[in-house]
């Protein structure tokens, strides 16, 4: 049997640069993964965005951190990541969304966000072109941005081996040994492991896990399409998010990456439940139709791909994390809802000093995130 320090159940966007800060720590880390190599899941069908324009503390304090982090990376550890701190956008064209935003904006400013309300001239100038027919304003966060999630993901790899981190793929958990309250070991299709401590960053199987300890974990996974389009000059530098539902989708977003393409998704209404991950017909008739009336220079790009990746979701859209009552030495970061690449950085150093450093700093956010809240919430920028 293999022994660690710590066991992390995943290797993506929270799993390996969690394993990462814990390895940089001291700790002797092994991150198992059922697929091939890291990033396959979830991480590898993130679009890039990186915004710490969320309407709670915690979320926010996680992706300050993470910016922070991406926004250094390439001089901190000479490794290209593709960051642009373009900000995020949000524009309104009516009144519902305008007080939304606006009773957002002074919770988001009590946080100590840098966020304002930028009138349409200033929208124009940082989106040119825009549709400007009752255009009201919008809110602007200029310190968000975006960089690419597999680059990300290939650069915390080789930092996490460079600390003595192992990884193990291509092998599936198969069930969770416990006794007297915790784990004590781990077996796999391939081997069998023990460590102090366990921690469940599964993504959309996280449930699978949490049902070998009996431990019932709330999160399903629904299906997103994405696409991106041939590259070009660059013209505009913010995620553009309209939240203006209709009857097939509730939001969508857009931005521009460093190599020039238009990188572009949907949230649709009603969601779609389930794993699968095979392209549909519907997206594509449906999204262009909705940025093209937002932003009519789009329409002579074209579209080179497109895929659909997984939100683990959680009922109230807010992550889970920490420790679990019945068993003592599993903790959960889970139930990212499709945000677990902006939160991946932020959380995995925060985590790795609640774990190592025993550290009470971060209470605020193993409270407010619990797997015993109620869940009765709405995050209003999921």
């Amino acid at each position: 049997m293999k022994t660690f320090d710590a066991i992390i159940i995943g290797a993506g966007s929270i799993g390996v640069p969690l394993s990462y800060y814990l390895a940089k720590k001291g700790l002797k880390v092994a991150v198992l993964e059922k697929l091939a190599s890291e990033g396959r899941g979830q991480n590898r069908a993130a679009i890039g965005g990186v915004r710490a324009t969320h309407s709670d503390p915690s979320k926010i304090k996680i992706c300050q951190v993470s910016i922070e982090i991406l926004k250094n990376f390439k001089n901190e550890h000479e490794k290209e990541i593709d960051w642009i701190q373009g900000g995020y956008l949000f524009p309104v064209y009516d009144d519902t969304t305008e007080n939304s935003l606006k009773k957002l904006l002074v919770k988001q400013k009590d946080f100590k966000l840098n966020i304002n309300w930028v009138n349409t001239n200033k929208v124009n100038e940082l989106v040119p072109g825009i549709n400007m027919n009752n255009l009201r304003g919008a809110t602007f966060s200029p310190e968000d941005g975006s960089c690419s999630p597999l680059k990300v993901s290939g650069a915390y790899l080789s930092l996490a081996k460079k600390y003595g981190v192992e990884f193990y793929f291509n092998e599936e958990v198969t069930s969770l040994e416990v006794k007297d309250k915790k784990i004590i070991s781990i077996s796999t299709v391939k081997d069998k492991y023990s460590a102090g401590i366990f921690i469940n960053a599964a993504g959309a199987y996280a449930k699978e896990i949490g049902n070998m300890t009996d431990v019932n974990i709330p999160v399903a996974p629904d299906c997103h399409e994405a696409g991106i389009t041939e590259p070009v000059q660059p013209f505009f530098k913010p995620m553009v998010v309209d939240i203006r539902p209709d009857d097939k989708s509730v939001n969508y977003y857009f931005y521009q990456n460093k190599e020039g393409q238009v990188v572009f998704c949907i949230t649709p209404r009603p969601p779609i439940l389930g794993t699968d991950t095979d392209n549909t017909s519907i997206f594509l008739p449906l999204i262009t139709k909705r940025m093209l009336t937002l932003y009519p220079r789009l329409r002579n790009l074209r579209i080179r791909r497109t895929w659909r990746g997984l939100y683990p979701m959680t009922p109230d859209g807010f992550p889970i994390v920490g420790f679990t009552k019945n068993i003592e030495n599993l903790f959960l970061a889970v139930g990212m809802c499709g945000q677990g690449f902006m939160l991946g950085p932020g959380l995995g150093l925060i985590v790795s000093e609640i774990l190592a450093d025993k550290s009470k700093k971060y209470d605020f956010i193993t409270e407010q995130l619990s797997l015993y809240r109620n869940f009765s919430g709405v995050e209003v920028l999921k």
